[in-house]
């Protein structure tokens, strides 16, 4: 038996979900509480905010994040692509700064104006 916090809400129910049990859910406030904990032990996802290098612009860092969750053992090697990035004023939010990040189907967008 496995604990995870729920995130799905504010709630941040105390999930116990049990691995030997065809991954049962109990603790949940919500029906949400069921696939998160199934989910956090089978396939862990998260979504990377982070930012990358601008030029031309009033800021010298862009903020951007994932448009989907991606595999939790992967959130390395999207931080390395990241670091390597640099965009060039004028940006807008919702932007796609990089398309399919590591394979992971989830693009890099920025979120903010530069």
């Amino acid at each position: 038996m496995k604990e995870v916090i729920c995130i799905c809400c504010p709630k941040g129910c105390h999930l116990q979900v049990d691995e030997q049990n065809d991954y049962a859910v109990t603790g949940n406030g919500c029906p949400n509480g069921i696939a998160y904990g199934k989910e956090e032990l089978t396939n862990p996802t998260r979504i990377v905010t982070s930012t990358v290098r601008a030029e031309g612009g009033l800021h010298p860092r862009c903020a951007v994040k994932t448009t989907l969750p991606v595999p939790k053992g992967m959130m390395m090697d999207v931080m390395k692509v990241l670091d390597s990035v640099v965009v060039t004023s004028p940006v807008k939010t919702g932007q796609v700064i990089v398309k399919d990040i590591c394979g992971t189907g989830s693009d890099i967008v920025a979120t903010r104006d530069l």
